[in-house]
C-alpha cells in the first residue's frame, strides 16, 4: 500500500507543479509588462531623434550665417551652403509615412486584443507598408 500511495504522489507531482505555470493572468501580464517596456523605449527613440534632427537644423543655420557674415569668397560659400544630396527635403514625408504607419499598426492592434506576438507582426508590416510607400513616393517624384 506505502508503494502504491509513494508511485502515485511521485507521478503526479509533475502535474500539480505545472498547474502554478498555467495560469492565464500571469502571461498576459508578462507579455504587457514587455509590450510597455518595447513601446516605451520605440517612444524615447523617436523623441530623441525628433530633438537631434531639430538640433542638427538649428546648427546648420548657424554655421550658414556664420558663413555669410564672415564674407567668404563665393565659389566656397556656395560649396558649404549647398544643401546635400542625402537631404533633398523629403524627410518630412518619410517622417510622415513613418509616423501614419505606426498610427495605423497602433489602431489595428488596439482591435485585435489580446497583445502578443501577432502584435508585433502587426506593427511590422504596418511599419514596412509605409516605407514601402515612402520609396514609391521617392521613385515617383524622381520622374
Amino acid at each position: 500500500m506505502k508503494k502504491t500511495t509513494l508511485v502515485l504522489m511521485l507521478t503526479s507531482t509533475p502535474f500539480i507543479a505545472t498547474a502554478q505555470d498555467s495560469f492565464p493572468g500571469q502571461n498576459a501580464h508578462l507579455n504587457m509588462e514587455v509590450f510597455n517596456i518595447c513601446a516605451t523605449i520605440l517612444v524615447v527613440v523617436l523623441f530623441m531623434v525628433f530633438v537631434l534632427s531639430i538640433l542638427k537644423r538649428i546648427l546648420e543655420y548657424r554655421i550658414k550665417n556664420k558663413i555669410a557674415d564672415k564674407g567668404i569668397s563665393e565659389t566656397l560659400a556656395s560649396s558649404i551652403l549647398q544643401p546635400s544630396a542625402k537631404e533633398d527635403g523629403s524627410s518630412n514625408i518619410k517622417w510622415f509615412s513613418i509616423l501614419a504607419g505606426l498610427g495605423t499598426g497602433l489602431t489595428i492592434i488596439n482591435y485585435t486584443m489580446p497583445l502578443g506576438v501577432h502584435s508585433l507582426a502587426i506593427m511590422s508590416f504596418s511599419i514596412a507598408a509605409s516605407f514601402l510607400g515612402y520609396h514609391y513616393f521617392l521613385k515617383h517624384s524622381l520622374k
